[in-house]
């Protein structure tokens, strides 16, 4: 992972937030409030928490006395996520990174985070950080995206965009978000971290979307592949978006598109 891949900034968290969360991050992370809930933790941290789309969904699930802290590296994200949510009481926003949690040890019951840990420069110490501020017998639950050819439209859109820069091909998608998905490499980390009866299900959902533009929007402008086009063609963003749209709907049709999105949830404990 290269140190621009975590610059989530701009217009991107807004456009994330629009395009992303409806495509591929909502069904997720209402899978991810179900596990959740089932544990009934009363002190909940996220890390990670993008523009809020997993705090969304979990916050209402836990009981009145609960207390959840909605953690992100990036200020941008964790403002617009913060404006998103209703009032809340229980919810505390702040900033912190996943590798040096500004947190005592044993202060959670559960610690969450949805698609993050692809972006953690050291994931083993980020691991060690969940474990440590984890009550004993707490979990750790989080997902990552499996490979990028098990993700179509990611899959589209990096393959159209090598076609328009093949000397230099954008690959944030394929290097970064679809780039930490060998369960063997995730389970031995997370045992070396200390954690025990880690539990790794592989599950597959569908990406809908009510055009082909929609897909090339939400990873053209909505992540940091947005960076990487502007840096290769400047003003090009949206001829480079337009093309990216040509190819998914020469691929799955010009109306709604439909395509396989793939995952992996992990449950670890202490």
């Amino acid at each position: 992972m290269l140190e621009a891949d975590k610059v989530f900034a701009g217009s991107i968290p807004e456009n994330y937030d629009r395009y992303m969360v409806p495509l591929i991050f909502a069904p997720y992370a209402a899978d991810l409030a179900r596990r959740a809930a089932l544990l009934s933790p009363s002190a909940v941290l996220e890390t990670a928490a993008g523009t809020g789309v997993v705090t969304r969904a979990l916050a209402p699930t836990l009981s009145r006395g609960a207390s959840y802290v909605a953690t992100d590296l990036n200020q941008p994200m964790l403002d617009y996520a913060a404006s998103r949510q209703a009032p809340d009481a229980r919810i505390t926003w702040r900033q912190a990174d996943a590798l040096a949690l500004p947190f005592e040890a044993s202060t959670f019951d559960l610690v969450c985070c949805q698609f993050g840990a692809m972006f953690f420069p050291d994931r083993p110490s980020a691991y060690r950080e969940a474990r440590r501020v984890l009550k004993p017998g707490g979990h750790f639950l989080f997902s990552v995206w499996d490979r990028i050819e098990e993700n179509v439209f990611a899959d589209d859109v990096t393959n159209a965009l090598a076609r328009i820069f093949p000397d230099d091909p954008p690959r944030f998608l394929a290097r970064t978000p679809h780039g930490y998905h060998d369960t063997a490499l995730i389970r031995r980390e997370l045992e070396n971290a200390g954690f025990s009866r880690v539990v790794i299900e592989t599950h597959a959902e569908q990406s809908r979307a009510s055009s082909p533009r929609v897909p090339a929007v939400a990873y053209c402008q909505g992540t940091v592949l947005r960076s990487e086009i502007e840096a290769r063609a400047a003003g090009k963003l949206e001829a480079a978006t337009d093309y990216a749209a040509a190819a998914i709907a020469a691929r799955h049709g010009s109306g709604e598109v439909v395509a396989k999105i793939q995952a992996h949830v992990i449950m670890a404990e202490v």
